[in-house]
C-alpha cells in the first residue's frame, strides 16, 4: 500500500490542501471573484485526489482491527469468518489500489477534464446504426459503472434501428483520460438479427473523444466564422421533443468543424452548449494542427471501414473482443459489451507511457 499512497506523493498534496483551505477563511479572499473560484476548484480537485487514499487509510485500519479480533476469536467458526471478511476487505483494498495506479496514468494536459464522445455509423445503413447504438450503450455503462455522468448533446436516430450519430457529455474526474484511447473504428462481426438469411455481417462505426475545455483556456472565436442554424428537436422515432425550432447546429466556416445541442428546450441554452462543444474540438484542432498530425486526430474523418479499426468485437463464428493497438483479447464479448472496458483501457494507458507519450488530448 505504500507504493500505492506515493503515487500522488499524498502528504505533500494534504499540506497544499491545507494551505489553499487556509486562503478560504482569509477576509479578503472573495475580492478578486475569478482567483477566487480558480482556488475552490483546486481544493475541490485535490479532495477528489485524497479521499480514495483516505478510504484506502481507513480500509487498512479496519482489515487490522478484524485482524487482531480473529487472534483472539477462541471459537473456530467465528474466527474463519472473521478471516473470510478480511480476505474480501484485502481483495476491496487491492482493486482499488490498481484503480488508483491506473489513475496515476494520466498526467496529461486535459486527462482530468469531462469529455464529449461522438458515435458515428459507418457505411451499412441499419446495420452499422445499430452497431453505433450498442457502443451508446457499452460507453453509458461503463460511465455508470465508474461513477460518471452522461448527458447527451445530440442524437441522430437511424431510419429503421439504432443511431446514425450521437454526441454526449461524460462527466467525472479523469473522464477524457480514461475515455481518450477509445478514440478511432470499432468494427463488429456477427449473424445479423436484420438479415433473414441469417448471414454473418462486419459493421463499423467511429468513436471521437475531445476533452471540456476550462473556462480559463482561451479560443478565440470569431462571430464572423460561424453559421448558426436553428431546427426543431426531434427523438427517436421521429416524436418530437420540443415543437419550437431550439435545436442549435453550430458551423465553423473556417475549419469546417460542425457542433450541433438538442439536449434542452431553450434554444439559448442549446446555443450555450453548443458553442463549449465547439471550444472544444477547436481547441483540439489547433492543438493538434500545431503537431500537424490532424489526419490521425480525427480518425473519423477518414473511411469508417475495414483496415482502420482499433478494436474488433466478434460474435461468430467464434466469440472474441481484440485491441489491435495493444493485442489485449477479452473471450467474453457480452462483458465488454456491458461496459466492463478497464483492460483495454488500462493497457493502452501502460502502452502510451512506455511510448513516452503521456496523452494530452490526443490518442496518441
Amino acid at each position: 500500500m505504500k507504493t500505492c499512497g506515493g503515487i500522488f506523493d499524498v502528504p505533500g498534496r494534504r499540506e497544499r490542501l491545507a494551505d489553499l483551505e487556509a486562503r478560504t477563511a482569509q477576509p479578503d479572499f472573495w475580492n478578486d471573484t475569478r482567483r477566487a473560484q480558480q482556488t475552490v476548484a483546486r481544493i475541490r480537485a485535490l479532495r477528489g485526489l485524497l479521499e480514495p487514499f483516505e478510504e484506502l487509510e481507513q480500509g487498512i485500519t479496519d482489515a487490522e482491527v478484524l485482524a487482531e479480533l480473529a487472534a483472539s476469536e477462541h471459537d473456530a467458526e467465528q474466527r474463519q469468518a472473521v478471516w473470510n471478511e478480511i480476505v474480501a476487505c484485502l481483495a476491496r483494498l487491492e482493486q482499488k489500489c490498481r484503480q488508483l495506479e491506473l489513475r496515476s496514468l494520466l498526467s496529461g494536459e486535459l486527462d482530468a477534464n469531462n469529455a464529449y464522445v461522438s458515435l458515428h455509423a459507418g457505411a451499412g445503413g441499419t446495420e452499422s446504426c445499430d452497431w453505433a447504438a450498442m457502443l451508446l450503450r457499452m460507453y453509458r455503462r461503463y460511465a455508470e459503472s465508474h461513477g460518471f455522468g452522461v448527458a447527451i448533446m445530440d442524437i441522430l436516430p437511424g431510419e429503421e434501428a439504432g443511431i446514425r450519430n450521437v454526441t454526449f457529455l461524460v462527466s467525472g474526474p479523469y473522464a477524457y483520460g480514461y475515455l481518450r484511447g477509445e478514440r478511432g473504428v470499432h468494427r463488429l462481426v456477427r449473424i445479423s438479427p436484420f438479415d433473414a438469411n441469417r448471414r454473418r455481417h462486419t459493421s463499423f462505426a467511429s468513436v471521437d473523444v475531445v476533452a471540456e475545455v476550462d473556462e480559463e483556456i482561451q479560443v478565440e472565436i470569431n462571430d464572423r466564422d460561424l453559421r448558426i442554424d436553428t431546427f426543431r428537436a426531434s427523438g427517436a422515432g421521429g416524436q418530437h421533443v420540443n415543437v419550437t425550432d431550439s435545436a442549435v447546429r453550430i458551423t465553423h466556416l473556417p475549419t469546417g468543424i460542425v457542433v450541433q445541442c438538442q439536449a434542452e428546450r431553450s434554444q439559448h441554452s442549446n446555443r450555450a452548449k453548443a458553442m463549449k462543444m465547439l471550444k472544444a474540438k477547436l481547441y483540439d484542432y489547433y492543438r493538434d494542427q500545431r503537431r500537424r498530425e490532424m489526419e490521425r486526430f480525427y480518425g473519423e474523418k477518414g473511411e469508417i471501414a475495414w483496415g482502420r479499426q482499433i478494436r474488433s468485437y466478434v460474435l461468430q463464428p467464434y466469440t472474441m473482443v481484440k485491441d489491435h493497438r495493444t493485442g489485449v483479447q477479452v473471450g467474453d464479448v457480452q462483458r465488454v459489451l456491458d461496459g466492463d472496458l478497464d483492460g483495454f483501457i488500462e493497457a493502452f494507458l501502460k502502452q502510451q507511457v512506455k511510448n513516452g507519450r503521456t496523452g494530452g488530448n490526443r490518442s496518441g
